[in-house]
């Protein structure tokens, strides 16, 4: 049973409402069927007690159980063998049944829940600390009601009081807001997406632990010639969107209530769009995540440029080989960056740090890699060592940014991400738990494990900065006398076709192994219009060698095996050496 959805409208506000709930009754049989099938003693002890019964469909019934113990304020379950004695003999099985309410109340727990408040827009509404405050405190008060009525259960089959509480996360997960907001929906294709609400407001309980049935990505999104929505059959159940400020643009990332997980978790890196960047208003962007599409193969992710209309758009199967956040970041940036493209600005799949010495001295250092070249292991390095004293590090992109001119005519890079969708494993040890009051883990357990951070904040990421070094992150090369870690090309020429090959070591997260190939290390729209690409991106490069940008190579070694921490922590030190020494 995932996810787990509550309307406002269905929220209870004691236990005897909640333990009488369709959802209580639903979760109950769910946690029921699994202990029968478990060959669980659990059942037997309830049904000999006339606890649990099973009625005409097979199904259980424990409603009456529940109620009871919720109502009574007896202190022990001799009291219920004397008040009630169609449940006699309770007594002698307290820690069986308490054993029972435990688990039930675990298995709760381990559930993805989410709470849902629907709204009609009203444009001041979003604005007012009141209606902020109303929509926390709903969220707030079902956690309460579910840990008290958790807590009544547990004294009523005791009889005492705990001596240590412990506030474990009970409520929802997450809880989010959404507004029916008018906005400027093209006609035809995209009539299916006019009326879907749109998130304005999340609340998100962390460290919030989330088990995606997937942890890696295949393949690259892929050009189609229609409009995927076209194939597109009414979209059945929930829907939401998620309207993303993915740097300069704007794109509505739609999905099924079946990927509720992956959608919130947006929230933790990118800019979440207002009312009145929505109403009204066109996206740059549209990509819709979940559903069937007639006729067009499910385990492909697609790409459409909508001339007409001036839109890309994206789409996602809803199979279950996409249940991986990946998709859903990758297929959003892949759509920026298309659109960044089509503008004649130049995307990079790489990691950007404002570095500031204790002096003042300070430099912009972009790094230029695909998935596991070590970029962001990078930045991970530099963080650790600014912890040392002496230097500040300022995160400006953590996997996509762009190359395009401000007011001034400079060159300037601007991010994509308020956040970063790391490995748990590229992390300095400790980190993403010193941060876990902010986190959102995806299957922490496995190999590839994520963290959703938040790092830096919109504001900064779209400003402009100058870039002082743009390195092309080599993981795969020992360092020598002829290969040192920071290697400075002498022109366009020789820079140009190092970035085109893209080689690295492929590190597991993706399909891919072996050193691999992709086009300027950006599989995410630049192969795809590779043609324009390169005009556009030798545009930029001979205008940043102009302007006194370094443009070379960084050896990070992080696909040799032994130099997972200390490559990308070399690489930091060979960058402060040269620019600071």
């Amino acid at each position: 049973m995932r996810p787990v959805i509550l309307a406002a409208k269905d929220l209870c506000r004691t236990p005897i409402e909640l333990v009488g709930s369709a959802l209580f009754a639903a979760i109950l049989r769910s946690f029921l069927d699994q202990l029968s099938g478990m060959g669980s003693e659990l059942c037997d002890f309830l049904l000999g007690r006339n606890l649990l019964r099973r009625g005409e469909d097979g199904a259980f019934d424990i409603t009456g159980m529940a109620e009871l113990l919720t109502s009574l304020s007896a202190k022990s379950l001799d009291d219920i063998d004397a008040t009630r004695p169609a449940h006699a003999r309770l007594a002698d099985g307290a820690v069986i049944l308490h054993e029972f309410v435990e688990q039930l109340y675990n298995f709760w727990r381990k559930m993805e829940r989410y709470v849902v408040v629907e709204e009609e827009y009203k444009a001041t509404n979003i604005m007012t600390s009141d209606y902020h405050n109303w929509f926390i405190a709903t969220v707030g008060s079902f956690e309460d009601l579910v840990r008290e009525t958790y807590r009544r259960i547990a004294y009523n089959i005791g009889g005492e009081l705990p001596k240590v509480y412990r506030q474990l996360p009970s409520g929802a997960g997450a809880g989010a807001l959404v507004e029916h907001i008018p906005w400027e929906c093209p006609p035809g294709d995209y009539g299916l997406l006019a009326d879907l609400p749109f998130m304005q407001l999340l609340v998100i309980k962390p460290p919030l632990i989330l088990y995606p049935k997937r942890n890696y990505r295949r393949g690259a999104i892929k050009p189609l010639e229609e409009n995927p929505l076209r194939h597109l059959s009414e979209l059945q159940g929930n829907w939401y969107c998620y309207p993303a400020k993915v740097g300069l643009l704007v794109i509505f990332i739609y999905f099924h209530a079946s990927f509720l997980h992956l959608g919130t978790s947006l929230c933790n890196l990118f800019e979440l769009a207002q009312g009145d960047e929505i109403h009204s208003c066109t996206p740059d962007g549209i990509l819709v995540f979940g559903g069937e599409a007639d006729s067009l193969p499910p385990e492909e992710t697609f790409y459409h440029e909508d001339a007409d209309n001036n839109l890309v758009v994206g789409y996602v199967s809803g199979i279950e080989e996409h249940d991986y956040f990946g998709y859903m970041k990758k297929s959003a940036l892949t759509l920026h960056n298309v659109i960044m493209i089509n503008r004649g600005m130049l995307p990079l799949h790489g990691a950007m740090a404002h570095i500031r010495m204790s002096s003042g001295a300070s430099a912009n250092i972009i790094i230029v890699g695909d998935s596991g070249a070590g970029k962001s292991e990078t930045l991970e390095a530099f963080r650790a060592i600014a912890g040392e004293g002496n230097v500040d590090i300022r995160v400006v992109f953590d996997d996509m940014g762009v190359l395009g001119s401000d007011n001034a005519g400079r060159v300037v890079a601007y991010g994509t991400e308020i956040g970063a969708f790391v490995r748990l494993d590229d992390l300095q040890p400790g980190y993403a738990y010193s941060e876990v009051d902010r986190s959102i883990f995806m299957n922490p357990q496995l190999i590839n494990a994520r963290v959703v951070i938040p790092i830096t904040e919109y504001d900064y990421i779209t400003r402009g900065h100058a870039a002082d070094a743009l390195l092309y992150a080599n993981n795969y090369e020992e360092v020598d006398e002829e290969h040192p870690h920071l290697e400075f090309f002498a022109s366009v020429d020789d820079a140009l076709p190092v970035f085109e090959s893209g080689s690295r070591m492929a590190k597991g997260t993706t399909d891919e192994k072996g050193i691999v190939h992709s086009y300027f290390a950006n599989p995410f729209g630049a192969a795809q219009k590779r043609r324009e690409h390169e005009a556009i991106a030798r545009y930029f490069f001979e205008r940043l060698q102009a302007s006194g940008c370094r443009i070379g190579m960084l050896r990070t070694r992080l696909g040799i095996e032994g130099y997972e921490m200390r490559g990308p922590e070399e690489a930091a030190r060979a960058i402060l050496e040269h620019f600071f020494s």
